[in-house]
C-alpha cells in the first residue's frame, strides 16, 4: 500500500521529532511492504515567519490531499505577544475544524520499567494502568462566543459553554466504539451538577449508551475524576468528557506516566484523514540540541497506521519495539529519574526504537 502523508514539523524541537516519526515509519514500510510519500507544510510560528498567518491556505489543501497528518509542536515566546488571530495555537484550531476533527483520542498508560518514574506512591500504581482519554475537540468552550463587555462590576470578560445534542451523540458513539474495543468500561465525565450543558451531556450518553449494552457506562463529576486519576488511575478504561475538562485532565493524566514526552494522541473525524501529534509542547529551550524525547512522536505515528490506515500489525510492531528498548533501560532525559543510566538524545532513541523494530 501507498500513504501519503503530510508533515507538519512546526516550531521548536517539532522538525527533531517528526524526523525522528519519519524514520520509524520508513523502516516499517520495508519491513511490511508499504510505502509512505511525505510531504511538508508549514504552520504555526514557522508560518507565521514566513507567510504573515499561523495556517497557510496551502497547509490547508495540502493537508486535505493527504491520507494523513503527522504534526510535531506550534508555538514558542517569541510569538507569545502577537494578538490572537496571529498566535501559533491559531493555526492547529483552524487545522482541526478544516478537517473536520472533533475527536481527540490520548491514550495514557504506565511502562513497568517506569513504574518509578511516575510521581503516585507504588503501591497505587502497583497494579499499573492503561486508560483512553476520548475528548470532544471542537465545540465546548473553546469554540463559543467570547468578549469583553461592561458589568456589574465594570469591565469583564465572557466565554460562552454550548453543545449540541448532534455533537455529543457523535463524540459519544466513538467513545463507545473505543470501549467496545478495549475492557468494556466507559466513564463520563461532566459537571452536572451545576452546568446545564453537562445535563444534556449526561442525557444524552445514556441515551445513546442503550445501543451499547455491553459496554459499562458511569458518570463521574470531573472534580472528583481529578481526585480520583490520582488516588486510583487503574480503576479507569475509557473516559469521554468535553473539549475543556478534556484539556484538562488528559494533561493530568499524562503526567502521572512518568513524562508527558510519553504520550501520543489522534485527532480524528468521520473520514480517514486524521491529525496525529504528541501532547507535549514545543520545547523551545532544548530546540536543536538533540535532547528531545521522540516517542510521543513515535507513538502519534503508529497511532496513524492503526486508526487511519487500518495497520493494526504494524502498529503493534512499533509500540513494541518502544516497550523493548525502555526495558531495556535506555532513556532520554525527561524520564532519566534515578535511573542512574546515560540520557540518550534524540537522534540515539530513534536509533535504538530503529533496531528493536
Amino acid at each position: 500500500m501507498k500513504y501519503t502523508i503530510a508533515l507538519i514539523k512546526g516550531d521548536g524541537i517539532g522538525p527533531e521529532i517528526v524526523g525522528s516519526a519519519v524514520r520509524v515509519l520508513q523502516k516499517a514500510g520495508e519491513k511490511f511492504g508499504h510505502s509512505f510519500v511525505f510531504r511538508e507544510y508549514l504552520m504555526g510560528g514557522c508560518a507565521i515567519d514566513a507567510s504573515g498567518t499561523p495556517l497557510p491556505e496551502e497547509t490547508v489543501a495540502g493537508c486535505l490531499a493527504s491520507d494523513s497528518v503527522l504534526l510535531g509542536a506550534v508555538g514558542g515566546p517569541k510569538w507569545d505577544k502577537n494578538p490572537p488571530a496571529l498566535r501559533p495555537e491559531k493555526g492547529l484550531l483552524g487545522l482541526r475544524a478544516a478537517l473536520g476533527l472533533y475527536t481527540n483520542l490520548r491514550p495514557a498508560k504506565l511502562y513497568p520499567a517506569l513504574s518509578a518514574e511516575c510521581p503516585l506512591r507504588a503501591d497505587i500504581v502497583a497494579e499499573g494502568f492503561d486508560l483512553m482519554i476520548v475528548r470532544e475537540l471542537t465545540g465546548g468552550i473553546y469554540f463559543g462566543e467570547r468578549g469583553r463587555r461592561e458589568g456589574k462590576f465594570g469591565p469583564e470578560a465572557y466565554d460562552t459553554e454550548a453543545y449540541s445534542v448532534a455533537e455529543i451523540e457523535r463524540i459519544a458513539r466513538v467513545a463507545f466504539e473505543t470501549a467496545k474495543k478495549r475492557r468494556g468500561r466507559l466513564v463520563s465525565i461532566d459537571k452536572a451538577n451545576v452546568l446545564e450543558t453537562s445535563r444534556l451531556w449526561r442525557e444524552t450518553m445514556h441515551r445513546i449508551g442503550a445501543e451499547y449494552p455491553e459496554v459499562a457506562l458511569s458518570d463521574m463529576l470531573v472534580d472528583n475524576a481529578a481526585m480520583q486519576l490520582v488516588r486510583c488511575p487503574s480503576q479507569f478504561d475509557v473516559i469521554v468528557t468535553s473539549n475543556l475538562f478534556g484539556d484538562i485532565l488528559s494533561d493530568e493524566a499524562s503526567q502521572i506516566t512518568g513524562s508527558i514526552g510519553l504520550l501520543p494522541s489522534a485527532s480524528l473525524g468521520d473520514g480517514t484523514c486524521g491529525l496525529y501529534e504528541p501532547i507535549h509542547g514545543s520545547a523551545p529551550d532544548i530546540a536543536g540540541q538533540d535532547k528531545a524525547n521522540p516517542i510521543a512522536t513515535i507513538l502519534s505515528a503508529a497511532m496513524m497506521l492503526r486508526y487511519s490506515f487500518g495497520l493494526s500489525a504494524e502498529a503493534g510492531c512499533i509500540e513494541a519495539a518502544v516497550d523493548h528498548v525502555l526495558a531495556q533501560g535506555l532513556r532520554t532525559a525527561d524520564i532519566l529519574g534515578k535511573s542512574g543510566a546515560r540520557p540518550l538524545g534524540c537522534t540515539a532513541m530513534t536509533d535504538a526504537i530503529l533496531a528493536a523494530l
